[in-house]
């Protein structure tokens, strides 16, 4: 459901929110070795939420990233949105035009549609500090 972007996006921001601290930064290097992300790949993905001032980041020997503000502002809605746009909670199943009713409905439309408001609201409702925490509660290895 989610773009393999989205999903290495959520996966580096739980592991930023997990690993980092407000005064060191992450290297891009650990953070993708971790994750066992391509580091070009991820490195182009933390660079639209660094500008989208979810991330902050610094340059040079000591540089790397880290949450832009407190993972609890974070929501999941916010990462996907930023990276993929809205598409997956506003556009209909089966067709590439937002599905709503005042249109010609999609045949999947009244099945699909609250599935996709549901899954908008969880986003919408789910932090990133929250997600962290619950990862490290459990006291369990997470596979991001």
């Amino acid at each position: 459901m989610l773009s393999n972007t989205s999903k290495y996006a959520i996966r580096a921001m739980i592991y930023l929110a997990l690993n980092g601290d407000k005064i060191s930064k992450i290297g891009i290097r650990k953070i993708s070795g971790d994750l066992t992300i391509p580091s070009p790949f991820l490195a182009k993905i933390l660079q639209i939420l660094a500008k989208h001032k979810l991330l902050s980041s610094t340059k040079g020997p000591n540089g790397g990233f880290g949450l832009g503000r407190d993972p609890n502002k974070i929501t999941l809605y916010e990462i996907v949105t930023v990276i993929d746009g809205n598409d997956i909670f506003d556009k209909c199943l089966i067709s590439l035009r937002t599905c709503n009713e005042e249109s010609i409905p999609c045949p999947m439309h009244f099945r699909y549609e609250s599935l996709r408001l549901e899954i908008k609201k969880l986003f919408q409702e789910q932090d990133l500090g929250s997600l962290a925490m619950d990862i490290k509660q459990q006291d369990r290895i997470y596979a991001l």
